[in-house]
């Protein structure tokens, strides 16, 4: 599945949020990440985002589609990290 998360935490935990979530997707710019996942590794970051965040006072939201191919992405204005996979 094709995964975007957006989040607004406090500070110490939109670090943390921020490390853990770089390593399962791929950076587009402040408190927005995007990424293939699977549904098990889904379920993962689902899991440790309710284990770092406070329910009171953080907001995550996760966009799912059933594939990158049903979402369009345009840009305006610049674009703060580059999502090529092209080495």
């Amino acid at each position: 599945m094709y995964v975007i998360v957006v989040y607004d935490a406090a500070p110490a935990r939109g670090a943390k949020l921020l490390k853990f979530l770089r390593k399962h997707l791929t950076w587009v710019q402040n408190s927005v990440f995007e990424g293939e996942l699977t549904s098990s590794q889904f379920f993962t970051v689902e899991a440790t985002i309710y284990d770092i965040i406070n329910e009171d006072e953080d907001s995550v939201i996760c966009y799912t589609f059933g594939s990158k191919m049903y979402s369009d992405r345009m840009i305006f204005g610049i674009e703060k990290n580059s999502t090529d996979t092209f080495i």
